[in-house]
């Protein structure tokens, strides 16, 4: 399961989180977001783990302090489309 964690610290690393996750079974992987001009942390992150795992993860950490925040832990909703625009290329008007 994907999960999303928010209001993380700048300073959040991908090694921290898999570290605090990790206490709830094996973490499959992890990705803080980073601003890509700027290379700092955009305060939220991934993480990925087994179903059973990741529910119990949630329940546990969600709500709890990291680097001096309050963090939230949910699940990630799927990607959607890209939402970008697609032209029809069938009859014009």
């Amino acid at each position: 399961m994907n999960m999303y964690v928010s209001n993380l610290g700048f300073g959040v690393t991908d090694g921290e989180l898999k570290s605090m996750f990790s206490k709830y079974g094996e973490v499959t992987s992890v990705k803080v977001i980073t601003d890509r001009e700027t290379g700092r942390s955009r305060g939220f992150a991934f993480v990925e783990m087994a179903d059973e795992a990741a529910e119990k993860a949630m329940r546990e950490l969600d709500g709890t302090q990291a680097d001096g925040r309050t963090i939230s832990v949910s699940k990630a909703k799927p990607k959607s489309d890209s939402g970008s625009f697609q032209r029809d290329r069938g009859n014009r008007w």
